[in-house]
Parts: C-alpha cells; sequence; structure tokens
C-alpha cells in the first residue's frame, strides 16, 4: 500500500511529534560545532508545527532575515493509523500506518539563540514529507539519502537508531494517547552539510517510500 502525502494527509494530523538526538553521530557532530548534548537516557521527543508541512515539489522558503546557516536533516516518519494508549514495545508497530520521509529543515542561528524551536525548525514551508506512505516497512532497516544538486551529501540507516521506534512508540503511549494521522519524525544520523542555499534542490531517498524533493529559495 502507497498512499500519496498531500494535502488531505497533512489536514489528518492531529499531533507532530519530533525525536531528538536520536543518533549518536549527529550528537557528536553538532558537539563539534559548540553544542554539549548528551546521549538521551530514554527516547525524547519534541514537537513541531504542522503548519510548517509541505508535499514533494513544494518550495522551501528561507525567511529573509535568516542569518543561517539553513539545513536539512534528512529523516524516517511514522504515521499513526489507530488510536494507541499503553502500548507495549512488542505490540507498539501495529499502531503505525505506514512510513514516509521527511526533511527536518533548520535554521541554526535561531536554534541556538531562541528560547524554544519556534521558528528555528517550525517555520513556514520547513517540514516537506512525503512522497508516500508505505505499509509494511522495517522501521529498523530502512537507507536514507539525501542529495543536494544531485550529489550524495548524507547517506545513513535507521539501525543506527539510539532508541527503536518500537520503543519511541511505547513510552510515549505512556503519557499521551497516539491519534490517527499523528506523525512521528524519528530524527537524522552524522553531519547535515552543506548548507542550504537559494536554488537548492534538496532531496531525501529511500529505496521503498521514493524521493522527497524540494527546491529551496528565499524570501525577498
Amino acid at each position: 500500500m502507497a498512499i500519496p502525502v498531500d494535502q488531505k494527509v497533512f489536514a489528518a494530523v492531529r499531533n507532530f511529534y519530533a525525536a531528538g538526538l536520536n543518533y549518536k553521530a549527529h550528537i557528536d557532530w553538532a558537539n563539534s560545532r559548540g553544542a554539549s548534548h548528551k546521549v538521551p537516557a530514554a527516547p525524547d521527543i519534541g514537537y513541531r508545527s504542522a503548519a510548517a508541512l509541505i508535499p514533494t515539489g513544494a518550495e522551501i522558503v528561507i525567511p529573509a532575515d535568516s542569518p543561517g546557516p539553513v539545513e536539512y536533516e534528512g529523516e524516517l516518519v511514522a504515521v499513526i493509523r489507530k488510536e494507541t494508549k499503553n502500548v507495549s514495545e512488542k505490540d507498539a508497530l501495529d499502531c503505525v500506518l505506514g512510513y514516509t520521509l521527511g526533511n527536518d529543515i533548520s535554521e541554526r542561528t535561531w536554534q541556538k539563540t531562541d528560547r524554544t524551536l519556534w521558528r528555528a525548525k517550525s517555520a513556514d514551508t520547513f517540514k516537506p514529507m512525503g512522497p508516500f506512505i508505505v505499509a509494511g516497512l522495517d522501521p529498523q532497516n530502512q537507507q536514507i539519502d539525501v542529495r543536494v544538486n544531485g550529489k550524495t551529501a548524507s547517506s545513513y540507516n535507521t539501525k543506527g537508531m539510539i532508541f527503536s521506534v518500537a520503543q519511541y512508540l511505547a513510552r510515549m503511549s505512556q503519557y499521551v494517547t497516539l491519534h490517527p494521522g499523528d506523525i512521528i519524525w524519528f530524527g537524522c544520523d552524522a553531519a547535515t552539510l552543506p548548507p542550504l542555499q537559494a536554488g537548492d534542490l534538496v532531496e531525501v531517498a529511500n529505496p521503498a517510500i521514493g524521493v522527497l524533493a524540494n527546491r529551496v529559495v528565499r524570501a525577498t
């Protein structure tokens, strides 16, 4: 089953969750640039704005006053199919409709200086997602590649997650009810370079899901 990711899918998103620091190589890289992150002791989740979601083919718009750098983060995304509460790790994946791709566009200066991630991670158009939701995938063995202007910039496998999709879903459901249409993004691995510039084409690719492709522009 492959469901196109479009405005109908976006309208069904009740909650938008994002895993933080779920790959050790990404933590190490961020710390090499001055961060002081520790490897989480348990799955840690944050929130994003569903208003930032755009489909494949839509433009990523960098705000005119962004000092940059603006960087990609290619990620696996789970879409919830049924109301779920207090699920075990063993049964957690049964609540998933399928998986798609996300590009967690991040404005790094704002990420460092703002009290929250409200614009660094959730500015309009900063959350491309798609192109399809695909059922029956093993979320712990998916290859994700990011290309910028046709050149591979990042390549990793989701088996490198610190905490699995099932661990996240089980822990989350202890405290919050998961609802049909909810989405959970599961982080990226290693560096997220080069920074994106106006005119760039950024693609997040997976053999089963397809290619999420978006052109970058800058507001004037």
